[in-house]
């Protein structure tokens, strides 16, 4: 399979020199009468002037010959080339591609809305002119492509699958090294390289997302009130050692439960206590 080939043409003015050389002549031959030759001389003229192109920076332009590949011109300026050579013109520049977010299935089955931001560039002329038929659909249909892929092997988020330590939600870099590494495999084919390729868009999809929403919830409202019981026993423990390390009060077990049965309602409850005053003796 063949390669890009560098190549540097001829520089355009030295030619442009040689075209406005054979207008002088031509002129100077029509007022001597000698109409044939210069006749040639405005047919070379004209045969010359496709032979022209201008690179700009960041662009090459591929020249093929009667359906042989010559190379690429990636150098900056003005060129001549032999004007029966086809010139195609490929940006070297970084291009970013901003995906829709498309509906697909997670590694649990959910329904999901995905979009990536990639940014990518032509790196092989060559590959892009010859290997692929039209390069930028390529690029856009093999990231949908990857997309799906990238999505059936994680899930959404961590409660899908307790098993999963990764996830879309959560394992930015490890996801991200993973579609980096699924769209260089498949674009390599058409010579592109791939720069930066970033998950932009990530939600449950519409018919689900409701629901998926109240389970977001209460297992945020689950985790919150377990770290709540878990330092109100911390107080209530405290509270007791304290007590009885400094004899300020003996109590019993039936007034020990009372106590943690009072902290922990005080302590886990949502909203402020409202204290009551004992006018009566401790055993009231």
């Amino acid at each position: 399979m063949k390669q890009e080939k560098d190549i540097l043409p001829k520089s355009g003015f030295l030619i442009l020199g040689l075209n406005l050389l054979l207008v002088g002549s031509s002129i100077a031959l029509i007022v001597s009468g000698m109409i044939v030759p210069a006749i040639l001389l405005i047919v070379l003229f004209f045969f010359i002037l496709p032979g022209f192109f201008i690179n700009n920076p960041n662009e090459s332009t591929v020249l093929v010959l009667f359906g042989e590949y010559k190379g690429s011109a990636k150098g900056n300026g003005f060129f001549w080339a032999n004007p029966f050579m086809t010139k195609a013109k490929f940006s070297l520049r970084a291009r970013n591609l901003d995906s829709q977010p498309i509906k697909v299935n997670d590694k649990m089955g959910n329904p999901i809305m995905i979009g990536i931001v990639l940014v990518w560039r032509v790196s092989d002329t060559f590959k892009a002119a010859f290997e692929v038929n039209n390069y930028e659909a390529f690029v856009k249909i093999q990231s949908e492509a990857a997309i799906r892929k990238l999505a059936g092997t994680y899930p959404y988020d961590n409660f899908d699958d307790e098993q999963e330590e990764i996830s879309l939600r959560s394992g930015n870099n490890e996801v991200h090294e993973e579609l980096m590494r699924e769209l260089t495999e498949r674009l390599s084919i058409a010579g592109i390289e791939v720069m930066e390729a970033r998950i932009s868009n990530l939600a449950y999809s519409q018919e689900i997302a409701g629901a998926m929403l109240q389970r977001q919830q209460a297992t945020a409202i689950v985790a919150a009130r377990t770290k709540i019981v878990e330092g109100a026993v911390g107080m209530v423990e405290l509270a007791l050692n304290a007590l009885s390390q400094k004899n300020i009060i003996e109590l019993d077990d039936d007034k020990k439960a009372a106590m943690v049965s009072n902290l922990m309602v005080v302590l886990c409850s949502d909203k402020s206590a409202n204290p009551v005053i004992n006018t009566g003796t401790l055993n009231q």
